[in-house]
This record gives structure tokens, C-alpha cells and sequence, in this order.
């Protein structure tokens, strides 16, 4: 039987449960179901010093290894995140012992990725320079003010660029370890992990992490997130950065730069992002033709739908409908 595919998850005080746990249950469930004679996982959690540690919810892990100890061939390395619940907001958690062992353990693993805010121990490791990346999109902004040579992008659940995966926060973790699975053995033995499992079959790693026209202001007075808010409800309405930012009577180069701080992401970028969201959900809640889908998103046009979707998800809507009603 061939060797396992070796997976190291690395773990720290206060780190989130599920980062951990959920991606080790998809690679030991995969391994269990695969076919015999197929090589499976063999899943390890390395800690600072082997010892537990104590995780957010309060649930103690026990280490295999210490992260000295972790040698040999690794086939996937996995770097799970925590974050720091402050009053005036969530601050990403950078365990710096993790960081230094990254530096040089992650170019000896075959693929490397992250979990939830563990991309920013993988920046700060400078292992995402020069790549695009998402987090939870709780912690997004400061991971692109805090790493500039990062391409961050707050939506997507995963994203994979060559051998380095990030994933958006928590149970992300999962979609972006089947997805892993897949890679490694192909979409069979990924649908019947998820199966087993009772996951949704496979989101992938362009549907969006979050549901952008919900999203509220955060605070009374904050202009943006009340924008972003009117946005939501007026997507048929003309939305260009110059319409944009006339409604809050700023400039256009103000507004642009007033809005890319406070989201991580261009005023156009954003309003695509909040359209396509919009046509996503009437593909998968209602029977709507395509032009009329576009039409009530705001997208306009079939073809412009089309170039949205195939852009931005690499799909195109009829697959979106057949995939996820």
C-alpha cells in the first residue's frame, strides 16, 4: 500500500477548535472511505513544546510532536488561527515562535495553507508575498494594512495560488481540506468524504464567504457601511465610483481611497461583488431566466452576467444553478 500523505496541523494557546480539529476529521474520513490499496492521511498536530494547549472554546488538544520534532517528508502543512476579542474589535492572534518555525520548516512541505487567521502567521512568515490570499473577513483589512505585498481578497471561501492555500474563518477549513482531498485523489473520493460527512457537497472556492448585501455599518455615523448598506438595496441604480462618492458629497479620489481603507477593496470591485451575490441567490431560490436575473442584479446584460461569473467564480450561471440550488 503506498504511504500516507503526511499532514502536519500546527496548533497554539487559544487557538480556534474547529481550524484545527475540522480539516484533521475531512483528511481521516477521506482516508477511511477511500478504496483499499489507495493511500490515505496520516494527520499530526505539532505544538511549541508537545504539550496541550487550550483552545478559544476552552477544549484542551493533546499534541503529537513538538514542532522541533516535525522532520521528514510533510506532504501538507496546515497552520490553524486564533483571534483576540477586544473592545474595539477582533485583532488576529501572531503566536511569533509559529512564525520563526515557518520561516523554515514550510519550503521542505509539498503544500502549505492556512486556516481562518492563520494566513496572517503565514504572512508575517512572508510566505504570501507576491499572492493572493483570503482570511476570515473579519481580520482581512488588517491583514492587507498589515502585509502590502499581499493581494488580499476578503470573498472567496479558499483560495489557491501554486502550492500555498488560505481559507476563509473556521468551518472554511473543511471545504479547502476536501478540496485537498480532490486535488490528492480526485472529486470521487472528496464527495463521498463530504457525503460521509453530511457537508454540503462542495462549495468552491469562489463562492463567497459571507453574504455581502447584509452587511451593516458597524458603528452610528460610519458612512461607508451605511453606503454599503444603501448599495444592497438599490443595486439596479447607477453605482459608478463618481454616483458613489457625489452621495456622500466627497471627491472621487477621497471616496475611492476612503472606501478601499475601510474594506480592502475598490468601490467597483465592491458593487460587483454585492450584484453577483445578489444574482447567486436568485439563481439558487427562484426559476428566473437569465436575462431577468441580470436585469434585477444590476448586471444589465446575459453577457455581462456571464463575464461576472466566469471573472469572478470561474463558472458560468447555468453550472452556479445546477451546482447549488
Amino acid at each position: 500500500m503506498p504511504a500516507p500523505h503526511r499532514v502536519v496541523i500546527v496548533a497554539f494557546p487559544g487557538v480556534e477548535l474547529l481550524d484545527v480539529t475540522g480539516p484533521a476529521e475531512v483528511f481521516s474520513v477521506a482516508t477511511r472511505v477511500a478504496d483499499p490499496g489507495r493511500s490515505g492521511y496520516l494527520v499530526r498536530i505539532a505544538t511549541a513544546d508537545g504539550g496541550p494547549v487550550v483552545t478559544s472554546s476552552g477544549v484542551r488538544l493533546i499534541a503529537d510532536l513538538t514542532l522541533d520534532e516535525v522532520d521528514g517528508q510533510v506532504d501538507t502543512l496546515l497552520v490553524s488561527g486564533a483571534v483576540d476579542v477586544r473592545d474595539h474589535g477582533v485583532e488576529p492572534v501572531l503566536d511569533r515562535g509559529v512564525v520563526d518555525w515557518l520561516r523554515g520548516a514550510a519550503p521542505g512541505a509539498r503544500r502549505t495553507g492556512s486556516v481562518c487567521a492563520g494566513a496572517h502567521l503565514l504572512a508575517a512568515a512572508g510566505l504570501l508575498d507576491g499572492r493572493s490570499a483570503t482570511t476570515h473577513w473579519l481580520t482581512a483589512a488588517r491583514l492587507a494594512a498589515d502585509h502590502p505585498r499581499v493581494t488580499v481578497d476578503p470573498d472567496p471561501i479558499f483560495i489557491r495560488e501554486g502550492s500555498v492555500w488560505t481559507c476563509a474563518g473556521v468551518t472554511a477549513g473543511m471545504d479547502m481540506a476536501l478540496a485537498m482531498v480532490a486535488e490528492d485523489h480526485g472529486p470521487d473520493l472528496a464527495l463521498a468524504t463530504a457525503r460521509m460527512m453530511v457537508m454540503y457537497v462542495k462549495r468552491s472556492g469562489g463562492q463567497s464567504q459571507f453574504s455581502v448585501p447584509l452587511a451593516v455599518p458597524e458603528a452610528t455615523g460610519d458612512r461607508i457601511g451605511e453606503l454599503r448598506v444603501w448599495i444592497g438595496e438599490h443595486l439596479t441604480e447607477d453605482l459608478r465610483a463618481e454616483a458613489l462618492a457625489d452621495r456622500l458629497h466627497l471627491s472621487v479620489r477621497h471616496f475611492s481611497r476612503l472606501f478601499h481603507r475601510r474594506t480592502s477593496t475598490t468601490p467597483a470591485a465592491y458593487v460587483e461583488s454585492v450584484r453577483l451575490e445578489s444574482a447567486r441567490r436568485l439563481l439558487q431560490d427562484s426559476e428566473r431566466g437569465l436575462a431577468e436575473i441580470a436585469a434585477a442584479s444590476g448586471l444589465g446584460s446575459v453577457e455581462s452576467l456571464h463575464r461576472s461569473f466566469r471573472r469572478r467564480l470561474g463558472t458560468t450561471p447555468a453550472e452556479y444553478r445546477r451546482r447549488f440550488r
